[in-house]
Protein backbone atom coordinates (compact mmCIF):
# COMPACT_ATOMS: atom_id res chain seq x y z
CA UNK A 1 0.00 0.00 0.00
CA UNK A 2 1.19 3.36 -1.11
CA UNK A 3 2.32 5.91 1.88
CA UNK A 4 -0.47 8.69 2.09
CA UNK A 5 1.32 12.06 2.35
CA UNK A 6 -0.98 14.74 2.76
CA UNK A 7 -1.24 18.34 2.27
CA UNK A 8 -3.14 21.61 2.34
CA UNK A 9 -3.63 23.12 -1.36
CA UNK A 10 -5.36 26.51 -1.36
CA UNK A 11 -7.43 27.63 -4.73
CA UNK A 12 -7.89 31.65 -4.82
CA UNK A 13 -10.09 32.16 -7.88
CA UNK A 14 -13.52 34.06 -8.27
CA UNK A 15 -14.27 32.03 -10.68
CA UNK A 16 -16.53 29.59 -9.48
CA UNK A 17 -16.44 27.14 -12.56
CA UNK A 18 -13.02 26.75 -12.48
CA UNK A 19 -11.89 26.62 -8.93
CA UNK A 20 -14.72 23.77 -9.14
CA UNK A 21 -13.24 22.34 -11.90
CA UNK A 22 -10.01 22.63 -10.74
CA UNK A 23 -10.14 20.96 -6.94
CA UNK A 24 -12.35 17.88 -8.89
CA UNK A 25 -9.22 17.33 -10.02
CA UNK A 26 -6.93 18.00 -7.41
CA UNK A 27 -9.07 15.84 -4.59
CA UNK A 28 -7.93 12.55 -3.09
CA UNK A 29 -4.44 11.26 -2.73
CA UNK A 30 -4.12 13.43 0.65
CA UNK A 31 -4.61 16.48 -1.14
CA UNK A 32 -6.85 18.87 1.34
CA UNK A 33 -8.34 21.25 -1.35
CA UNK A 34 -9.55 24.99 -0.06
CA UNK A 35 -10.95 27.28 -2.58
CA UNK A 36 -11.01 30.68 -1.44
CA UNK A 37 -12.55 33.89 -3.41
CA UNK A 38 -10.04 36.25 -3.27
CA UNK A 39 -7.08 37.53 -0.96
CA UNK A 40 -9.31 38.87 1.98
CA UNK A 41 -10.62 35.09 2.87
CA UNK A 42 -6.85 34.02 2.10
CA UNK A 43 -4.87 35.41 4.21
CA UNK A 44 -6.37 34.33 7.49
CA UNK A 45 -6.22 30.80 6.44
CA UNK A 46 -2.06 31.21 5.44
CA UNK A 47 -1.67 32.39 8.99
CA UNK A 48 -3.69 29.84 10.38
CA UNK A 49 -2.98 26.75 8.50
CA UNK A 50 0.39 25.56 7.24
CA UNK A 51 -0.35 25.51 3.21
CA UNK A 52 1.84 23.48 0.84
CA UNK A 53 0.66 25.08 -2.60
CA UNK A 54 -1.46 27.77 -3.84
CA UNK A 55 -2.87 28.82 -7.18
CA UNK A 56 -3.67 31.89 -7.99
CA UNK A 57 -5.83 33.33 -10.53
CA UNK A 58 -4.10 35.67 -12.21
CA UNK A 59 -6.11 36.81 -14.64
CA UNK A 60 -9.11 37.38 -12.01
CA UNK A 61 -11.38 40.92 -13.00
CA UNK A 62 -11.92 40.63 -8.84
CA UNK A 63 -8.53 40.80 -7.67
CA UNK A 64 -5.08 41.24 -8.82
CA UNK A 65 -3.41 38.09 -8.27
CA UNK A 66 0.19 39.63 -8.73
CA UNK A 67 -1.05 41.84 -5.69
CA UNK A 68 -1.87 39.26 -3.71
CA UNK A 69 1.80 37.39 -4.79
CA UNK A 70 3.38 39.92 -3.00
CA UNK A 71 1.37 40.03 0.26
CA UNK A 72 2.20 36.31 0.31
CA UNK A 73 5.91 36.96 -0.21
CA UNK A 74 5.91 39.32 2.61
CA UNK A 75 4.22 37.07 5.13
CA UNK A 76 6.68 34.92 6.64
CA UNK A 77 4.34 32.50 7.49
CA UNK A 78 4.41 31.18 3.98
CA UNK A 79 8.50 30.99 3.05
CA UNK A 80 8.22 26.93 2.09
CA UNK A 81 4.80 27.59 -0.15
CA UNK A 82 5.01 26.61 -3.56
CA UNK A 83 3.06 29.38 -5.35
CA UNK A 84 1.36 28.76 -8.89
CA UNK A 85 -0.47 30.97 -11.49
CA UNK A 86 -3.74 29.95 -12.98
CA UNK A 87 -3.58 31.44 -16.64
CA UNK A 88 -5.70 31.49 -19.84
CA UNK A 89 -3.95 30.82 -22.61
CA UNK A 90 -4.33 34.09 -23.67
CA UNK A 91 -2.06 35.53 -20.60
CA UNK A 92 0.58 37.78 -21.96
CA UNK A 93 4.43 35.88 -21.79
CA UNK A 94 5.08 39.16 -20.12
CA UNK A 95 2.39 38.85 -17.07
CA UNK A 96 3.41 35.48 -16.21
CA UNK A 97 7.28 36.24 -16.06
CA UNK A 98 6.17 39.31 -13.87
CA UNK A 99 4.49 36.45 -11.77
CA UNK A 100 7.55 34.15 -11.61
CA UNK A 101 9.42 37.03 -10.86
CA UNK A 102 7.60 38.06 -7.80
CA UNK A 103 7.24 34.44 -6.18
CA UNK A 104 5.48 32.02 -8.19
CA UNK A 105 7.31 28.76 -9.04
CA UNK A 106 4.93 27.69 -12.02
CA UNK A 107 1.80 28.00 -14.26
CA UNK A 108 -0.83 25.93 -14.78
CA UNK A 109 -3.37 27.16 -18.21
CA UNK A 110 -7.18 27.15 -18.57
CA UNK A 111 -8.42 24.94 -20.42
CA UNK A 112 -7.09 22.56 -17.88
CA UNK A 113 -5.56 19.47 -18.72
CA UNK A 114 -6.21 17.09 -15.94
CA UNK A 115 -2.82 14.75 -16.21
CA UNK A 116 -0.60 17.56 -16.31
CA UNK A 117 -1.96 19.30 -13.50
CA UNK A 118 -1.70 16.41 -11.32
CA UNK A 119 1.41 15.94 -12.51
CA UNK A 120 2.56 19.31 -11.43
CA UNK A 121 0.86 19.26 -8.57
CA UNK A 122 2.75 16.10 -7.39
CA UNK A 123 6.27 17.29 -7.88
CA UNK A 124 5.88 20.68 -5.92
CA UNK A 125 3.72 17.93 -2.87
CA UNK A 126 7.00 16.06 -3.22
CA UNK A 127 9.27 19.15 -2.85
CA UNK A 128 7.16 20.05 -0.13
CA UNK A 129 7.37 17.33 2.00
CA UNK A 130 11.48 17.47 1.27
CA UNK A 131 11.71 20.79 2.42
CA UNK A 132 9.72 19.73 5.89
CA UNK A 133 12.37 16.67 6.34
CA UNK A 134 14.92 19.10 5.84
CA UNK A 135 13.99 21.67 7.80
CA UNK A 136 12.91 18.91 10.84
CA UNK A 137 16.62 17.79 10.32
CA UNK A 138 18.18 21.33 10.64
CA UNK A 139 16.01 21.62 13.40
CA UNK A 140 17.44 18.01 14.96
CA UNK A 141 20.82 19.36 14.80
CA UNK A 142 21.07 23.12 15.45
CA UNK A 143 18.84 25.19 17.78
CA UNK A 144 16.04 27.28 16.33
CA UNK A 145 17.72 30.35 17.24
CA UNK A 146 21.10 29.43 15.27
CA UNK A 147 19.04 28.71 12.00
CA UNK A 148 16.97 32.06 12.36
CA UNK A 149 20.53 33.70 12.58
CA UNK A 150 21.48 32.22 9.69
CA UNK A 151 18.51 32.58 7.43
CA UNK A 152 18.97 36.34 8.48
CA UNK A 153 22.55 37.04 8.65
CA UNK A 154 24.23 33.84 6.93
CA UNK A 155 26.35 32.91 10.12
CA UNK A 156 26.53 32.85 13.62
CA UNK A 157 28.29 34.69 15.79
CA UNK A 158 29.33 33.23 19.19
CA UNK A 159 27.44 34.73 22.28
CA UNK A 160 28.53 34.33 25.26
CA UNK A 161 25.33 33.59 28.20
CA UNK A 162 26.14 34.86 31.77
CA UNK A 163 23.94 32.20 33.45
CA UNK A 164 23.61 29.10 31.01
CA UNK A 165 23.32 25.86 32.76
CA UNK A 166 24.84 22.51 31.68
CA UNK A 167 23.88 19.08 31.81
CA UNK A 168 26.02 16.14 32.03
CA UNK A 169 25.00 12.26 32.34
CA UNK A 170 27.30 9.12 32.20
CA UNK A 171 26.46 5.63 32.70
CA UNK A 172 28.40 3.82 35.60
CA UNK A 173 31.11 1.37 34.45
CA UNK A 174 30.20 1.35 31.22
CA UNK A 175 33.82 0.29 29.87
CA UNK A 176 32.74 -2.80 31.12
CA UNK A 177 29.35 -3.34 30.31
CA UNK A 178 30.66 -2.72 26.83
CA UNK A 179 32.95 -4.78 26.91
CA UNK A 180 30.53 -8.05 27.78
CA UNK A 181 27.90 -6.72 25.51
CA UNK A 182 27.51 -7.71 21.88
CA UNK A 183 28.19 -4.18 20.25
CA UNK A 184 24.67 -4.45 18.56
CA UNK A 185 23.06 -4.99 21.37
CA UNK A 186 25.32 -2.27 23.29
CA UNK A 187 24.04 0.42 20.59
CA UNK A 188 20.38 -0.64 20.92
CA UNK A 189 20.25 -0.33 24.54
CA UNK A 190 22.13 3.11 24.59
CA UNK A 191 19.65 4.21 21.77
CA UNK A 192 16.95 3.27 23.64
CA UNK A 193 18.01 5.53 26.56
CA UNK A 194 18.75 8.20 24.48
CA UNK A 195 15.50 8.57 23.29
CA UNK A 196 13.82 8.60 26.11
CA UNK A 197 16.20 11.13 27.34
CA UNK A 198 15.76 13.45 24.29
CA UNK A 199 11.44 12.81 24.69
CA UNK A 200 12.85 14.46 28.36
CA UNK A 201 14.59 17.04 27.04
CA UNK A 202 12.37 18.40 24.80
CA UNK A 203 9.62 18.73 27.31
CA UNK A 204 11.59 20.79 29.37
CA UNK A 205 12.47 22.84 26.99
CA UNK A 206 16.15 22.14 27.26
CA UNK A 207 18.84 22.22 24.12
CA UNK A 208 20.88 18.36 23.52
CA UNK A 209 24.04 19.09 22.53
CA UNK A 210 25.75 16.26 21.48
CA UNK A 211 26.52 12.46 23.26
CA UNK A 212 30.26 11.13 23.22
CA UNK A 213 29.99 7.03 23.65
CA UNK A 214 27.61 7.02 26.73
CA UNK A 215 27.91 10.58 27.52
CA UNK A 216 24.94 12.91 26.94
CA UNK A 217 25.00 16.46 26.95
CA UNK A 218 22.46 19.06 27.05
CA UNK A 219 21.78 22.89 27.68
CA UNK A 220 19.41 25.15 29.22
CA UNK A 221 18.95 29.14 29.23
CA UNK A 222 21.67 29.20 26.15
CA UNK A 223 19.75 28.55 23.22
CA UNK A 224 15.77 29.45 24.12
CA UNK A 225 14.05 32.30 26.65
CA UNK A 226 12.34 30.19 29.05
CA UNK A 227 12.22 31.09 32.72
CA UNK A 228 13.62 29.65 35.90
CA UNK A 229 16.31 27.40 33.23
CA UNK A 230 18.09 25.54 36.22
CA UNK A 231 14.79 24.36 37.56
CA UNK A 232 13.85 23.03 34.18
CA UNK A 233 17.30 21.03 34.27
CA UNK A 234 17.04 20.05 37.16
CA UNK A 235 12.97 18.53 36.99
CA UNK A 236 14.68 16.60 32.83
CA UNK A 237 17.47 15.25 35.86
CA UNK A 238 15.21 13.76 37.98
CA UNK A 239 12.83 12.46 35.44
CA UNK A 240 15.67 10.79 34.24
CA UNK A 241 17.06 9.94 37.24
CA UNK A 242 13.46 7.72 38.02
CA UNK A 243 13.58 6.45 34.49
CA UNK A 244 16.85 4.59 34.85
CA UNK A 245 15.78 4.11 38.30
CA UNK A 246 12.40 1.76 36.48
CA UNK A 247 14.38 0.17 34.16
CA UNK A 248 17.04 -1.25 36.49
CA UNK A 249 14.18 -2.30 38.92
CA UNK A 250 12.50 -3.93 35.76
CA UNK A 251 16.01 -5.65 35.07
CA UNK A 252 16.20 -6.88 38.34
CA UNK A 253 13.17 -8.64 38.89
CA UNK A 254 13.96 -10.63 35.53
CA UNK A 255 16.83 -11.15 36.91
CA UNK A 256 19.03 -9.02 34.02
CA UNK A 257 22.13 -7.05 34.53
CA UNK A 258 21.38 -3.51 34.59
CA UNK A 259 22.83 -0.06 34.18
CA UNK A 260 23.00 3.06 36.22
CA UNK A 261 23.78 6.87 35.69
CA UNK A 262 25.42 9.89 36.93
CA UNK A 263 24.18 13.12 36.33
CA UNK A 264 25.65 16.53 36.97
CA UNK A 265 24.75 20.20 36.53
CA UNK A 266 26.23 23.28 36.99
CA UNK A 267 25.24 27.10 36.05
CA UNK A 268 27.45 30.18 35.01
CA UNK A 269 29.08 32.16 31.92
CA UNK A 270 29.94 30.21 28.85
CA UNK A 271 30.32 30.51 25.16
CA UNK A 272 28.12 29.36 22.50
CA UNK A 273 29.17 29.07 18.73
CA UNK A 274 29.39 27.08 15.68
CA UNK A 275 32.26 25.30 15.09
CA UNK A 276 33.14 24.05 11.52
CA UNK A 277 33.60 25.37 7.60
CA UNK A 278 32.22 22.09 5.39
CA UNK A 279 30.59 20.18 9.09
CA UNK A 280 29.05 22.45 11.13
CA UNK A 281 28.57 21.56 14.80
CA UNK A 282 27.17 23.69 17.63
CA UNK A 283 29.26 23.57 20.76
CA UNK A 284 29.66 25.68 24.23
CA UNK A 285 33.25 26.42 25.78
CA UNK A 286 33.97 27.88 29.02
CA UNK A 287 34.60 27.17 32.37
CA UNK A 288 31.10 26.38 33.19
CA UNK A 289 31.28 22.90 31.02
CA UNK A 290 34.06 22.00 33.21
CA UNK A 291 32.74 22.37 35.94
CA UNK A 292 30.19 20.62 35.27
CA UNK A 293 31.35 17.45 33.73
CA UNK A 294 33.29 17.50 37.24
CA UNK A 295 30.18 17.18 39.09
CA UNK A 296 28.92 14.29 36.69
CA UNK A 297 32.30 12.07 37.65
CA UNK A 298 32.40 12.92 40.93
CA UNK A 299 28.57 11.86 41.59
CA UNK A 300 27.73 8.71 42.96
CA UNK A 301 25.47 6.37 40.79
CA UNK A 302 21.71 6.90 40.69
CA UNK A 303 22.52 10.50 42.15
CA UNK A 304 22.58 13.73 40.63
CA UNK A 305 25.52 16.44 41.93
CA UNK A 306 24.40 19.91 41.22
CA UNK A 307 26.88 23.11 42.49
CA UNK A 308 26.38 25.65 45.02
CA UNK A 309 25.33 28.03 41.60
CA UNK A 310 22.77 25.71 40.87
CA UNK A 311 21.10 25.64 44.22
CA UNK A 312 21.48 29.55 44.33
CA UNK A 313 18.70 29.14 41.29
CA UNK A 314 16.52 26.06 42.79
CA UNK A 315 16.26 26.44 46.25
CA UNK A 316 12.66 27.72 46.58
CA UNK A 317 11.83 24.40 44.82
CA UNK A 318 14.11 21.63 45.68
CA UNK A 319 15.18 19.75 48.47
CA UNK A 320 18.92 19.03 48.18
CA UNK A 321 22.01 17.24 50.70
CA UNK A 322 25.12 18.97 50.95
CA UNK A 323 28.39 17.19 49.55
CA UNK A 324 31.09 19.83 50.83
CA UNK A 325 33.43 21.58 48.72
CA UNK A 326 35.42 19.19 45.71
CA UNK A 327 38.23 19.28 43.83
CA UNK A 328 38.22 20.65 40.10
CA UNK A 329 40.88 19.02 38.77
CA UNK A 330 43.48 20.65 36.13
CA UNK A 331 41.40 23.66 36.62
CA UNK A 332 42.09 23.95 40.55
CA UNK A 333 40.12 25.23 43.00
CA UNK A 334 36.92 23.84 45.25
CA UNK A 335 33.36 24.10 44.27
CA UNK A 336 30.80 23.58 46.94
CA UNK A 337 28.46 20.59 45.45
CA UNK A 338 25.15 18.93 46.71
CA UNK A 339 23.25 15.73 45.52
CA UNK A 340 19.36 16.58 44.15
CA UNK A 341 16.86 15.12 46.39
CA UNK A 342 13.59 15.69 45.06
CA UNK A 343 10.68 17.97 44.88
CA UNK A 344 8.98 19.98 47.49
CA UNK A 345 6.13 18.26 47.93
CA UNK A 346 3.78 21.51 47.47
CA UNK A 347 5.53 21.69 44.13
CA UNK A 348 5.49 18.03 43.19
CA UNK A 349 2.85 16.28 40.70
CA UNK A 350 0.52 13.68 43.02
CA UNK A 351 2.99 13.44 45.65
CA UNK A 352 5.61 11.99 42.95
CA UNK A 353 8.82 14.18 44.15
CA UNK A 354 10.54 13.83 40.81
CA UNK A 355 7.46 15.09 38.45
CA UNK A 356 6.28 18.37 38.52
CA UNK A 357 2.99 19.92 39.87
CA UNK A 358 1.03 22.37 37.54
CA UNK A 359 2.04 25.48 39.37
CA UNK A 360 5.83 24.81 38.85
CA UNK A 361 5.56 24.04 35.28
CA UNK A 362 3.86 27.14 35.10
CA UNK A 363 7.20 29.02 36.99
CA UNK A 364 8.65 27.79 34.40
CA UNK A 365 6.97 28.78 31.02
CA UNK A 366 5.91 25.09 30.76
CA UNK A 367 2.62 24.14 29.76
CA UNK A 368 0.82 23.61 33.14
CA UNK A 369 -0.34 19.64 32.09
CA UNK A 370 1.56 17.24 32.19
CA UNK A 371 0.50 15.55 28.47
CA UNK A 372 3.50 13.09 28.52
CA UNK A 373 3.08 11.50 31.44
CA UNK A 374 -0.47 11.41 31.01
CA UNK A 375 -0.31 9.63 28.22
CA UNK A 376 1.82 7.04 29.49
CA UNK A 377 -0.74 6.54 32.46
CA UNK A 378 -3.41 5.80 30.34
CA UNK A 379 -1.73 3.59 27.70
CA UNK A 380 -0.22 1.21 29.77
CA UNK A 381 -4.14 1.25 31.29
CA UNK A 382 -5.56 0.17 28.67
CA UNK A 383 -2.83 -2.08 28.13
CA UNK A 384 -3.11 -3.64 31.74
CA UNK A 385 -7.24 -3.13 32.22
CA UNK A 386 -9.36 -3.64 28.48
CA UNK A 387 -10.44 -7.17 27.66
CA UNK A 388 -8.52 -9.79 25.39
CA UNK A 389 -11.35 -10.22 23.14
CA UNK A 390 -11.37 -6.68 22.15
CA UNK A 391 -9.74 -6.66 18.99
CA UNK A 392 -10.91 -3.54 17.37
CA UNK A 393 -11.31 -1.52 20.30
CA UNK A 394 -7.74 -2.34 21.35
CA UNK A 395 -4.70 -0.22 22.11
CA UNK A 396 -3.70 0.13 18.72
CA UNK A 397 -7.32 1.18 17.76
CA UNK A 398 -6.95 4.28 19.98
CA UNK A 399 -3.20 4.90 18.40
CA UNK A 400 -4.16 4.82 15.26
CA UNK A 401 -7.07 7.88 16.22
CA UNK A 402 -4.88 9.70 17.64
CA UNK A 403 -2.55 9.65 14.42
CA UNK A 404 -5.58 10.70 12.62
CA UNK A 405 -6.20 13.26 14.90
CA UNK A 406 -2.80 15.05 14.61
CA UNK A 407 -3.24 14.89 11.23
CA UNK A 408 -6.65 16.58 10.84
CA UNK A 409 -5.82 19.31 13.69
CA UNK A 410 -2.73 20.04 11.70
CA UNK A 411 -4.37 20.42 8.54
CA UNK A 412 -7.15 22.55 9.91
CA UNK A 413 -4.34 24.74 11.77
CA UNK A 414 -5.30 23.97 15.78
CA UNK A 415 -3.36 25.83 18.23
CA UNK A 416 -0.65 23.70 20.28
CA UNK A 417 -3.00 23.66 23.48
CA UNK A 418 -6.00 22.56 21.77
CA UNK A 419 -3.77 19.37 20.66
CA UNK A 420 -3.38 18.67 23.69
CA UNK A 421 -6.88 18.71 24.74
CA UNK A 422 -7.80 16.70 21.89
CA UNK A 423 -5.20 14.44 22.05
CA UNK A 424 -5.96 13.31 25.92
CA UNK A 425 -9.66 13.16 24.43
CA UNK A 426 -8.71 10.45 21.74
CA UNK A 427 -6.23 8.56 24.54
CA UNK A 428 -9.63 8.42 27.04
CA UNK A 429 -12.67 8.03 24.18
CA UNK A 430 -12.23 4.30 24.71
CA UNK A 431 -11.47 3.61 28.10
CA UNK A 432 -14.47 2.72 29.31
CA UNK A 433 -14.69 -0.55 27.36
CA UNK A 434 -12.60 -1.38 30.20
CA UNK A 435 -15.82 -1.06 32.36
CA UNK A 436 -18.66 -1.72 29.90
CA UNK A 437 -19.18 -2.48 26.21
CA UNK A 438 -22.47 -0.44 25.66
CA UNK A 439 -22.75 2.71 27.02
CA UNK A 440 -18.78 2.91 27.48
CA UNK A 441 -18.36 6.51 26.95
CA UNK A 442 -19.93 7.53 30.17
CA UNK A 443 -17.54 5.50 32.37
CA UNK A 444 -14.39 7.23 29.78
CA UNK A 445 -15.83 10.62 30.92
CA UNK A 446 -15.82 9.53 34.68
CA UNK A 447 -11.94 8.36 34.55
CA UNK A 448 -10.97 11.46 32.82
CA UNK A 449 -12.89 13.27 35.09
CA UNK A 450 -11.04 11.75 38.04
CA UNK A 451 -7.30 11.25 36.66
CA UNK A 452 -6.60 14.51 34.57
CA UNK A 453 -6.07 16.90 37.83
CA UNK A 454 -3.13 14.77 39.14
CA UNK A 455 -1.33 15.98 35.63
CA UNK A 456 -2.59 19.24 35.68
CA UNK A 457 -5.45 19.74 34.37
CA UNK A 458 -7.97 22.82 34.68
CA UNK A 459 -11.72 22.11 35.02
CA UNK A 460 -12.25 23.90 32.41
CA UNK A 461 -10.08 21.92 30.38
CA UNK A 462 -11.63 18.49 31.56
CA UNK A 463 -14.63 19.90 30.71
CA UNK A 464 -13.80 20.29 27.10
CA UNK A 465 -12.44 16.85 26.92
CA UNK A 466 -15.51 15.27 28.48
CA UNK A 467 -17.14 16.96 25.58
CA UNK A 468 -15.17 15.90 23.07
CA UNK A 469 -15.34 12.11 24.05
CA UNK A 470 -19.63 12.82 24.27
CA UNK A 471 -19.40 13.67 20.74
CA UNK A 472 -17.96 10.07 20.05
CA UNK A 473 -21.70 8.98 20.70
CA UNK A 474 -23.52 7.81 17.59
CA UNK A 475 -26.39 9.70 18.82
CA UNK A 476 -24.63 13.31 19.42
CA UNK A 477 -24.00 15.73 16.65
CA UNK A 478 -20.31 16.98 16.96
CA UNK A 479 -20.18 21.00 17.07
CA UNK A 480 -17.01 22.39 17.99
CA UNK A 481 -13.95 22.03 15.74
CA UNK A 482 -11.98 19.39 18.05
CA UNK A 483 -15.62 17.63 18.43
CA UNK A 484 -15.77 17.32 14.88
CA UNK A 485 -11.72 16.15 14.50
CA UNK A 486 -12.65 13.65 17.19
CA UNK A 487 -15.48 12.02 15.37
CA UNK A 488 -13.73 11.94 12.18
CA UNK A 489 -10.77 10.59 13.27
CA UNK A 490 -12.62 7.56 14.87
CA UNK A 491 -13.70 6.59 11.38
CA UNK A 492 -10.64 7.88 9.31
CA UNK A 493 -10.47 4.05 8.67
CA UNK A 494 -13.39 3.89 6.54
CA UNK A 495 -12.25 6.04 3.71
CA UNK A 496 -8.74 4.15 3.98
CA UNK A 497 -7.44 1.04 2.11
CA UNK A 498 -7.25 -0.93 5.20
CA UNK A 499 -10.86 -1.27 5.48
CA UNK A 500 -11.37 -4.65 4.85
CA UNK A 501 -8.96 -5.76 7.54
CA UNK A 502 -10.45 -3.11 10.52
CA UNK A 503 -13.95 -4.06 9.70
CA UNK A 504 -13.14 -7.85 10.00
CA UNK A 505 -11.74 -7.11 13.63
CA UNK A 506 -14.76 -5.08 14.55
CA UNK A 507 -16.90 -8.19 13.27
CA UNK A 508 -15.11 -10.63 15.43
CA UNK A 509 -15.17 -8.33 18.71
CA UNK A 510 -19.28 -7.64 18.15
CA UNK A 511 -19.71 -11.79 17.99
CA UNK A 512 -17.57 -12.19 21.40
CA UNK A 513 -18.47 -9.09 23.01
CA UNK A 514 -22.40 -8.22 22.30
CA UNK A 515 -23.09 -11.70 20.86
CA UNK A 516 -24.44 -9.91 17.19
CA UNK A 517 -23.86 -12.99 15.11
CA UNK A 518 -24.31 -12.41 11.30
CA UNK A 519 -24.04 -14.35 8.39
CA UNK A 520 -21.76 -13.13 4.85
CA UNK A 521 -24.87 -11.51 3.63
CA UNK A 522 -25.94 -9.78 6.95
CA UNK A 523 -22.93 -8.53 7.53
CA UNK A 524 -22.10 -7.07 4.24
CA UNK A 525 -25.70 -5.07 4.49
CA UNK A 526 -24.95 -4.50 7.77
CA UNK A 527 -21.87 -2.10 7.12
CA UNK A 528 -23.39 -0.50 3.95
CA UNK A 529 -25.93 0.52 5.69
CA UNK A 530 -23.85 1.87 7.89
CA UNK A 531 -21.62 3.70 5.27
CA UNK A 532 -24.77 5.17 3.42
CA UNK A 533 -27.28 5.70 6.05
CA UNK A 534 -25.69 6.62 9.28
CA UNK A 535 -21.86 7.57 8.58
CA UNK A 536 -20.65 11.26 7.75
CA UNK A 537 -17.75 12.94 7.99
CA UNK A 538 -17.82 16.86 9.70
CA UNK A 539 -14.83 18.35 8.93
CA UNK A 540 -14.22 19.66 5.37
CA UNK A 541 -10.11 18.16 5.54
CA UNK A 542 -12.15 14.42 6.44
CA UNK A 543 -14.40 15.12 3.40
CA UNK A 544 -11.84 16.23 1.15
CA UNK A 545 -9.14 13.17 2.01
CA UNK A 546 -11.67 10.30 2.91
CA UNK A 547 -14.74 10.66 0.82
CA UNK A 548 -13.43 9.73 -2.53
CA UNK A 549 -12.08 6.12 -0.15
CA UNK A 550 -15.20 5.98 1.64
CA UNK A 551 -17.19 6.15 -1.64
CA UNK A 552 -15.19 3.46 -3.16
CA UNK A 553 -15.77 1.16 0.02
CA UNK A 554 -19.53 1.51 -0.93
CA UNK A 555 -18.74 0.74 -4.47
CA UNK A 556 -16.65 -2.41 -3.21
CA UNK A 557 -19.40 -3.44 -0.69
CA UNK A 558 -22.23 -3.47 -3.06
CA UNK A 559 -20.30 -5.14 -5.60
CA UNK A 560 -19.73 -8.30 -2.72
CA UNK A 561 -22.98 -7.93 -1.72
CA UNK A 562 -24.16 -8.83 -5.23
CA UNK A 563 -21.82 -11.72 -5.26
CA UNK A 564 -22.88 -13.43 -2.15
CA UNK A 565 -26.61 -12.98 -3.12
CA UNK A 566 -26.08 -14.97 -6.50
CA UNK A 567 -24.28 -17.27 -5.28
CA UNK A 568 -26.86 -18.15 -2.37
Amino acid sequence: MAIERFINILIIDDDARLASGLKEILTGSGNNVLVVNDHYEALPIVRKREIGIILINLDSESFSGMEILQELKNESITPNTYKLLITQSTTSAAKMVRGLNNGAVDFITAPFSPNLIKAKIDVYKSLFHKDQRIVQLLKNIFPMNVLEDFNVYGKFSPKRIENGVVLFTDFVDFSAISKDMDPIQLLRQLEKYFTVFDEIINRYQLEKIKTIGDAYMALSGVTENKANPAVRACLAALEMQQYIENEAELSRAMGRGFWQIRIGIHTGPLVAGIIGKTKFSFDVWGDSVNVAARAERVSTPGKITITDAVVSAIMPYFEVESRGEIDIQKRGGKVEMFYLEEIKEEYALNKNKRLSGSELRSICDLPTIDFDNMRSDIINKLKALLPEDLVYHDVQHTLNVEKAAIRYARLEGISDQEMYLLRTAVLYHDAGFILEYKNNEDFAIRLAQNNLPQFGYSDEQITTICSIIEATKSTVTPVTLLEQIMRDADHDYLGRADYKVISSRLRTELEVMAGEVKNDVEWVEFQLNYLKNKHRYFTETAKNIRSIGKNARIQELTMQLNLLKQQS
